[in-house]
């Protein structure tokens, strides 16, 4: 419940769980030919759990960061609301041009970085199976891409932990869905933070 932002708050001992579950599912699937995460320790853990289990080269990309929320970073929504009720409010109409005060980044700004830093992921890596291991604005903006949504339109998908999203990218058409959300590696419910 709270905004981590570029907080960097190591996993707990249920995420290094569902990074293990997730690590010894992607083993036994399609080779991966690189891994890339963020710089935050959240992401890199997972992203670790994944490189150990699967072989495969582990790249820190800091553009994959979450989404810097300036001043709101650690604070709960229920802080941020009676904190900054103004902002919050455009926080909550998911103003695109407004940045949280105390350096946060926009939406447009977000999405931009990004966009970019995964554009060049793929076209790096064109013809080959890669993962990316970050965080749930990037994927919430990466969804968004995929399925030609806007910034502002309603969320109706999950983000969930250690769930395995896919995309496929080509030159000319850019992102498109493959599947979403799949958290089959989590047989145990105890490990789903929506049953908790």
């Amino acid at each position: 419940g709270r905004l981590q932002g570029h907080l960097d708050i190591p996993l707990n001992d249920t995420g290094r769980q569902q990074a293990q579950r997730l690590a010894r599912a992607q083993a036994g699937r399609e080779a991966l030919s690189a891994i890339y995460s963020s710089d935050l320790g959240r992401a890199l853990d997972t992203a670790q759990a994944l490189q150990s289990a699967t072989g495969a080269p582990l790249t820190v990309r800091p553009a994959l960061r979450e989404r810097s929320f300036g001043d709101f970073q650690g604070q709960t929504f229920e802080q941020v609301s009676q904190a900054w009720p103004e902002a919050a409010e455009r926080w909550r109409r998911r103003d695109p041009a407004w940045a949280p005060p105390g350096g946060g980044e926009s939406l447009l700004t977000f999405q931009e970085r990004v966009a970019q830093e995964v554009q060049a992921l793929a076209a790096q890596n064109i013809g080959n199976q890669i993962a990316i291991v970050t965080h749930g604005g990037v994927l919430d903006v990466l969804y968004r891409q995929a399925a030609r949504l806007g910034l502002q339109d309603a969320r109706t998908w999950q983000l969930t932990n250690t769930a395995v999203n896919r995309l496929l990218w080509s030159p000319e058409g850019g992102l498109g869905l493959v599947g979403w959300a799949d958290v089959s590696h989590l047989e145990d419910a105890s490990l789903d933070e929506s049953t908790t």
